[in-house]
């Protein structure tokens, strides 16, 4: 079963050995990256992805300062794991615990500008409504 699970000290380590493909690099902020981040920025809340007791991915999001607004900042699956939909389920499970704050009615993604958004879009057929920002995180 895909769950998302707090990031500890347990599973610190294994969060940060979490790699992507090298063509995937340029893409994605380092998961050390994120946890730094989400310790200066406690607004971000970083949490691992796991099939069981395996862990596969991160996720990382935040109720923005700037706009007051949901964000998911990273979504990430490790090279090994990718193509067996972990990352559209973590995406639906993350989506699910945003969508539980009844006081927020937008959820905004941080995409990096050369990743393929429309697939990302496509492979979980949401309907977007509004508008795109343009914003750097780091």
């Amino acid at each position: 079963m895909i769950t998302l699970k707090e990031i500890t000290r347990n599973n610190f380590w294994d969060c940060i050995s979490l790699e992507v493909t090298p063509e995937q690099v340029d893409f994605v902020t380092s998961n050390a990256v994120s946890i730094a981040q989400s310790k200066v920025q406690p607004e971000c809340i970083p949490m691992a992805v796991y099939d069981d007791d395996l862990i596969v991915g991160f996720v990382m999001y935040c109720i923005d300062e700037d706009d007051s607004e949901y964000w998911i900042y990273r979504l990430m699956i490790d090279k090994n794991h990718q193509s067996k939909g972990y990352g559209k389920k973590a995406m639906e499970l993350l989506l699910a615990k945003i969508k539980e704050d009844k006081s927020h009615d937008k959820i905004f993604l941080g995409v990096h500008k050369k990743a393929l958004l429309l697939i990302c879009i496509k492979a979980l057929d949401l309907n977007l409504m509004g508008r795109f920002l343009a914003k750097s995180i780091l």
